[in-house]
């Protein structure tokens, strides 16, 4: 089986349904090899996600611009960074403002304008970018890198298991761009977020739920599927460390949206007790989803599983939802759309104009100026 598994990633063939995230390409690694094979036969890969700044640096309580390190790669303040990437947005705006004929060489072709290079990407220069060599190691739980692992727990460094490629009921098992995005957030708000009680709809591999627990009191992160789940476990134990100073905890659960009910099954991995039920009710203050709008079926239960639970709250809540609008050409309209977008603007404007009399939403867009602190391509589509 590792012999075939071998072959076909030295030549890689993708069924029509396989859904792959870019994340990875963009992100330089420390170590990017495949460490084995999960329970489904999935090649799984550890990759090393860069913090701008140390979570020791955050858990301080320092403002980002009061961070100046003597790291390598870190030498600006986070003001700088902001200002960097304000610069290049606006000199952007004012290039395409020029008009067409300013963008013609002499002969009339169509001279491309590149995307003006931000800091996080003038920094991602200096980072040390290994050659992605697909290897497998071992077939088993066990982790090809311990030896190293126990000498890279560093407090700026976000380790996490992943694949690559999978069917789309399997997509949670890779890495995707909203999932940083709202990470970013909660690392630039974490004062808001401190000693928060916090659930996560569609966890995935685990990442946003990570940085939540290094400034919440409390986090459970749920999706479905037990070799899901299991990979998002070893995610939180394998960043056990960045949680630490803050004194956070993570609880792995499953929660399946099309559900009405918790999973309480003492037989079943990952089954809620009673006690976190009443906990979570009596003290979640935030819930957070990232890039889990993608089939209509699944928002839509998704906005049911939110609207159940929000009733059921003992207190006022609010939803951090984060994103990434994909377009694609369709056949039915000839024109590149973003169904699951709309479909998910139409859903939330549905939950928002609800008279029920017992619950009000309010949606409030949220501005994407704040600074970055993971390393990776933040582009105009989340």
């Amino acid at each position: 089986m590792v012999d075939v598994a071998e072959k076909e990633m030295d030549n890689p063939t993708f069924r029509s349904d396989t859904v792959l995230s870019d994340v990875h390409l963009h992100c330089p690694s420390k170590r990017h090899l495949m460490v084995r094979l999960n329970a489904v036969g999935q090649p799984v890969f550890l990759s090393y996600f860069k913090l701008l700044w140390s979570t020791e640096d955050l858990a301080s309580g320092k403002h980002v611009r009061e961070i100046t390190t003597g790291r390598e790669h870190q030498s600006r303040s986070g003001d700088e960074l902001c200002d960097k990437d304000r610069s290049n947005v606006k000199e952007e705006g004012e290039l395409n403002s020029e008009g067409v004929e300013a963008l013609l060489d002499d002969d009339g072709d169509v001279e491309v304008v590149r995307r003006p290079r931000s800091a996080s990407d003038l920094q991602a220069e200096d980072l040390l970018r290994d050659i992605v060599c697909p290897v497998i190691l071992m077939k088993g739980k066990e982790d090809a890198f311990e030896d190293e692992e126990q000498d890279c727990t560093c407090s700026d460094v976000l380790k996490i298991e992943h694949t690559m490629a999978t069917p789309l009921e399997d997509v949670g098992k890779q890495v995707w761009r909203a999932a940083f995005l709202l990470a970013d957030y909660i690392l630039f708000q974490r004062d808001t977020f401190r000693g928060c009680s916090v659930l996560e709809l569609g966890g995935g591999t685990g990442i946003t739920s990570i940085i939540m627990g290094t400034v919440a009191k409390r986090v459970y992160c749920t999706d479905v599927g037990e070799d899901l789940l299991a990979m998002c476990e070893q995610n939180v134990a394998l960043n056990k460390h960045l949680m630490e100073p803050g004194g956070g905890e993570i609880k792995v659960r499953e929660l399946d949206w099309l559900k009405d009910e918790f999973c309480t099954d003492p037989e079943a991995p990952y089954s809620w007790s009673e006690e976190e039920i009443a906990d979570l009710l009596d003290h979640c203050s935030v819930i957070m989803a990232a890039d889990v709008f993608y089939d209509d079926d699944l928002t839509d239960a998704l906005f049911r599983t939110l609207y159940r639970i929000t009733h059921n709250l003992r207190n006022s809540c609010t939803v951090y939802l984060a994103l990434e609008k994909r377009l694609n050409f369709t056949l039915r309209h000839m024109d590149i759309t973003c169904e699951a977008y709309s479909h998910f603007r139409n859903t939330l404007n549905d939950l928002e104009n609800l008279q029920d009399g017992k619950m009000k939403y309010t949606v409030e867009p949220i501005k994407l100026d704040f600074c970055q602190f993971l390393v990776y391509e933040r582009i105009e589509q989340l």
